[in-house]
């Protein structure tokens, strides 16, 4: 599972001209669902994009997380993540999940946001989304559940 996450200082998503999900200051996070992702993905990453201390302190460093400051996530579903572009000029999606598992997990993984005590908006999955933002900062980053997934023990 990826999350791409970008702070901001307000940010909205449209489906066919109509606003459907705004945040004010928070993070914008673009999911993306792996084909082998599993529910242990989704908790790991609402944990860590919760906890990610990204805004700032008193003193200026980047020092508190969504929690901290009581911030909104804006979640909005992006399959092409997960675009390999090595060869060609087409990107491949085939590590992608396919629609119906990802749409599963991207739900799971609004409603652990929300359990942990984010106030969340969301975008429609597989909907053509107009999505506006002001970042702030810029702070943009990438986190990947598939680097700290458990190592499957070998005997031998």
């Amino acid at each position: 599972m990826r999350a791409l996450i970008q702070r901001v200082k307000k940010a909205e998503v449209a489906v066919d001209g109509e606003v459907i999900g705004s945040i004010g200051p928070g993070m914008l996070v673009l999911l993306g669902v792996a084909a082998d992702d599993t529910e242990w993905d989704v908790q790991w990453l609402a944990q860590k994009t919760a906890n990610l201390r990204i805004f700032d302190d008193g003193a200026g460093k980047m020092n508190l997380s969504l929690l901290d400051t009581g911030g909104e996530a804006l979640i909005v579903s992006q399959f092409t993540l997960y675009g390999d572009c090595r060869r060609g000029r087409r990107p491949s999606f085939d590590k992608a999940a396919p629609p119906d598992r990802a749409e599963a997990l991207y739900k799971l993984f609004v409603e652990q946001m929300k359990r942990l005590g984010v106030r969340t908006a969301t975008g429609r999955f597989q909907a053509m989304m107009n999505v506006t933002l002001e970042n702030s900062g810029p702070v943009t980053v990438l986190v990947e559940s598939e680097s700290a997934r458990p190592q499957e023990k070998t005997s031998g």
